[in-house]
């Protein structure tokens, strides 16, 4: 569910401070563990770190991430690879060398 339109969109206080007082441009990474905060106009050209639970993930800030939640950008979850049986069979077969072509049956 969307938040009101006449609340605005909700920007962490504490990261707008930490924003204050840097550069545009400044390389420091600003760790954040609000996901749940909006991107605001002002952070563009920043890199923060977004928490994702274990570590941190490093996000510089462009024009078309304004409007968007810093969750969007640090995933949770690792993909490894769709597995079973048949995926690791396929995995070894790529390095096995390929079977010799049948022989020419016109030499007698």
């Amino acid at each position: 569910m969307s938040r009101s339109s006449r609340k605005g969109p909700y920007v962490e206080a504490s990261l707008l401070k930490k924003i204050a007082g840097l550069k545009p441009g400044d390389k420091t990474v600003i760790k954040t563990w609000a996901r749940h905060s909006s991107v605001a106009p002002e952070m563009v050209g920043f890199v923060f770190g977004v928490h994702n639970g274990k570590d941190f993930i490093e996000v510089r800030v462009t024009e078309e991430m304004v409007g968007h939640k810093f969750g969007e950008f640090a995933t949770t979850r690792k993909f490894i690879r769709h597995g079973g049986k048949m995926q690791k069979e396929l995995e070894k077969g790529v390095g096995a060398p390929v079977a010799p072509a049948p022989a020419d049956k016109t030499s007698k």
